[in-house]
């Protein structure tokens, strides 16, 4: 599994990827966790407003921080 954190490096950006690893933590699972600041990039996935979570290429949420236990849901 393949999860992706976009945004540009802001405050709600960091505390969602501490939150998926904690959501990670909390599931028992495993996951390549990668943060991804680059506009280009982030536009690929056509978000608009970040934070944004992808996991496995599909965007699940943007413009939104999620609690470790909304990303568990997600997993």
């Amino acid at each position: 599994m393949k999860i992706e954190v976009l945004g540009s490096g802001c405050a709600k950006c960091m505390q969602l990827y501490g939150n998926v690893n904690k959501a990670l933590a909390l599931a028992g699972k495993e996951a390549e966790v990668v943060k991804v600041q680059d506009i280009p990039s982030i536009m690929k996935y056509g978000v608009m407003s970040t934070p944004a979570l992808v996991i496995d290429g599909k965007v699940k949420f943007s413009g939104k921080l999620a609690s470790p236990e909304e990303i568990r849901g997600l997993l």
